[in-house]
């Protein structure tokens, strides 16, 4: 039967150090080896810190079965988007890409008594869902849903910020341009999110010439490299890229 390391009555001090060099190198050999996120620690992240409420539930399982394609953030990545909404105070928030109003819910859910949340879908079809869910969901009161072209729809908006919160969640093209806008309209310590910031993997290979993934790599470095943003990039799901705005001296 084995000895654990810190049994030291056993050992000589010869046996001592040989023991405690075996239990240091297994541990960096399972350090260099384990996968920083993988599908049990993603499972892990979901079932502790992405649980949902029946309403969430029955939200995310409608959008399908309405014919909406299944594209909506996951469990982890709603709750870090009602975090981020939560922790930065937001009051008034903008969601580019409503999809089915999954998102919009664990946003709307951040806002405090009094908060607004606008979001825009270009689709109709996809409007009318989103708006059974956001009643469903009983946040009405607390979100307005636009139907129209987001870059359209941005230009009005110009006029009712600045913004506290912006989730862009859109056509992948239209990223960069969105970034320029939320830099535009948000606040001095704002925060821009933006989804799908791995595009299933397709930012890593530099040779991928689609428009969507060169248009999410072009985001991403822009974030990353202007130094008007404090950012990062949270790992979870499809990845969400995160800026806060620097307070403007």
């Amino acid at each position: 039967m084995g000895r654990d390391c810190t049994d030291r009555g056993s050992y000589n001090r010869a046996d001592l150090c040989e023991g405690v060099r075996k239990c240091r190198s297994s541990s960096i050999l399972r350090e260099q080896h384990m996968p920083i996120y993988n599908e049990a620690l993603e499972n892990y992240v979901r079932d502790t810190f992405g649980v949902e409420d029946e309403v969430l539930s029955t939200i995310r399982a409608e959008i399908p079965r309405r014919g909406l394609p299944e594209i909506t953030v996951k469990p982890e990545e709603g709750r870090f988007l009602q975090f981020l909404v939560a922790a930065s105070g937001a009051r008034l928030a903008l969601e580019i890409g409503t999809l089915g109003g999954y998102s919009g819910v664990w946003i709307a859910r951040g806002l405090p008594l009094g908060g607004r949340l606008i979001t825009l879908e270009v689709s109709e079809k996809h409007a009318a869902v989103a708006a059974d869910h956001f009643r469903l969901a009983g946040l009405t009161d607390k979100v307005e849903l636009r139907v129209g072209d987001a870059h359209d729809l941005l230009q009005e908006l110009a006029n009712e910020g600045p913004f506290d919160f912006v989730f862009i969640d859109a056509e992948k093209e239209g990223y960069p341009a969105y970034l320029d806008w939320a830099e535009a309209n948000l606040r001095p310590r704002g925060i821009v999110a933006a989804h799908n910031a791995f595009r299933h993997g397709a930012i890593v290979d530099s040779s991928d010439d689609d428009p969507s993934a060169i248009s999410t790599r072009l985001f991403n470095e822009r974030l990353a490299n202007d130094d008007r943003f404090i950012s990062t990039l949270f790992p979870a799901g499809d990845g969400t890229a995160v800026g806060v705005l620097r307070k403007v001296a």
